[in-house]
């Protein structure tokens, strides 16, 4: 894969205690050394008329200026310093490049992997929350549509990071042209992404939330992706497929309850790369969360060595009947006719 980075992004520092640290991204790199065939890409900041795209100008102005002035906490949970803007920036620009790297045309081992931060997908059309201040993931998306050098009509994105992205459900809610997907915690932090929440006006049934139990593990996302998932981005058949990566429902990760292996990313990964290519889409990845700096690492590097060439080890076991029942849930709240006891 090619890794987009910028040392900017480690100058966002909200604190030794706070999860969301510049520790993550030195432990992926760390790791990656013992990686062969990695590239690191540092692309542009992105202005901010590309960011107002899908934020409100004036929310932005207002955390350029609030980073200005030294920063602080912006909520209890989401903090800045006087480089967050400049980071914020640096890490939108990621994205785009992400997105524009693999519309021409980067597949395999050149597939991009925008590894900037702070993360994004809880910053909604007008407010920061969650760490995130800037959507990346959506800005990436938007800049795809609004760019004709590569002819994009439509975009999808899943979201596998433990909570809800309900800031990118939140700006792309009544759009026709963003397939949105979020497999995510049942009743994590924000608390938002009930299988009923579909979308509304011209985007009605282009939103799906695949809210999942605690204690859900390979089989299950296996499950999500090979059904619901597969037959909505088949359905919609978008140009450019985008995955906000979050990796905080590894098993080990310190704030959920979701079981995944490390194993789990690659076999995802690699899902995800077969169905794009079904669908003729670009393919990119995001950074998001995960908090278990040695996890986090080790599955990205794994993602990286599936497109390597590694081939993932498939799990022997079948979905449970809890998850067996959410995915029922939401392939009826999408007319989609999948039989889940074949997943």
């Amino acid at each position: 894969m090619q890794f987009g980075y910028s040392e900017d992004c480690l100058a966002h520092d909200p604190g030794s205690r706070h999860p969301e640290s510049p520790d993550r991204l030195r432990a992926i790199r760390e790791r990656l050394k013992r990686k062969h065939g990695v590239e690191y890409v540092e692309a542009d900041p992105c202005d901010l008329e590309t960011m107002a795209a899908v934020h409100d100008r004036e929310y932005l102005e207002s955390v350029r200026e609030f980073c200005e002035n030294g920063g602080g906490n912006w909520d209890p949970d989401t903090t800045a310093v006087e480089a967050t803007w400049d980071a914020a920036r640096r890490s939108a620009g990621l994205a785009c490049w992400a997105a524009e790297s693999a519309l021409e045309g980067a597949t395999g081992r050149e597939t991009p992997f925008s590894i900037g931060r702070p993360p994004g997908h809880h910053a909604v059309y007008d407010d920061a929350m969650g760490f995130c201040f800037v959507n990346n993931v959506t800005v990436a998306a938007q800049y795809a549509l609004d760019h004709d050098d590569h002819d994009v009509d439509r975009v999808a994105i899943l979201d596998w990071d433990v909570h809800h992205g309900n800031g990118t459900q939140d700006i792309f809610y009544d759009r026709d042209d963003v397939f949105f997907v979020s497999i995510h915690e049942q009743g994590l932090y924000p608390g938002t992404g009930d299988v009923d929440e579909t979308g509304e006006g011209d985007g009605e049934g282009t939103t799906m939330n695949i809210p999942m139990p605690a204690g859900t593990d390979d089989h299950e996302y296996l499950a999500a992706i090979d059904g619901p998932i597969s037959a909505a981005f088949t359905a919609f058949d978008p140009d450019l497929v985008l995955i906000s990566a979050g990796f905080d429902a590894h098993q080990h990760d310190p704030i959920s309850r979701i079981r995944l292996s490390t194993e789990a990313y690659a076999l995802m990964s690699d899902r995800m790369r077969s169905l794009a290519d079904d669908v003729d889409a670009a393919l990119a990845f995001v950074l998001e969360g995960g908090y278990g700096l040695d996890v986090l690492a080790d599955s990205v590097a794994l993602v990286h060595e599936t497109f390597d060439g590694r081939e993932p080890i498939e799990p022997d076991d079948d979905p449970g009947e809890k998850a067996k029942d959410a995915l029922e849930d939401v392939l009826d709240e999408h007319d989609l006719d999948v039989d889940v006891d074949e997943l």
